[in-house]
């Protein structure tokens, strides 16, 4: 069963199981070398991979098709919010009552919303939101506030990012 489903409205994925969960079974060597290399390109050819990897193309091709299948993986276009126009953007840290899911569900269907976790901790949820400005900020507070089961918000705005990095590396 993937551990993944399909998010029609977005073209992105949402998690419906924790990563790494019970009866998925371990990347192989293969697999890991591939998705290393597709997290230092994920233009490269196939045939590309396949000589770093010491893989045919094809073969290249069938294993990151069932990574991609199997939920693993994604490969996607990483946006610079600045460059599109939102150079504001912050963590939100909510508490709920009621059902978490539901509301953890209803903060992504949110355009301005692009990740949702459930926590253990001070919060129930984290948010992360990328906004206009400081209004448009208010603006998706008041919405973000007005869901049913949101208790309390909490606002950490980003000041200055110094890392982010998408190679969690599969050792």
């Amino acid at each position: 069963m993937n551990n993944r489903d399909q998010d029609n409205d977005t073209g992105g994925r949402r998690i419906t199981a924790a990563p790494g969960g019970a009866g998925q079974a371990p990347l192989d060597d293969a697999a890991k070398l591939i998705i290393e290399q597709l997290q230092k390109d994920g233009r490269q050819p196939y045939s590309t991979i396949g000589r770093a990897v010491g893989l045919s193309e094809a073969a290249v091709r069938q294993r990151v098709q069932r990574l991609l299948d199997a939920g693993v993986m994604q490969i996607v276009a990483v946006t610079d919010p600045l460059q599109l126009g939102f150079p504001r953007q912050a963590m939100i840290g909510l508490r709920t009552d009621g059902d978490l899911e539901a509301v953890a569900d209803r903060l992504a269907e949110l355009d301005e919303v692009n990740y949702v976790v459930i926590t253990a901790g001070s919060f129930d949820l984290l948010a992360e939101v990328v906004c206009r400005n400081d209004d448009h900020l208010l603006e998706i507070l008041q919405r973000l506030r007005a869901v049913e089961g949101v208790l309390s918000t909490e606002v950490f705005v980003y000041l200055k990012l110094r890392k982010q990095t998408y190679t969690w590396g599969t050792a």
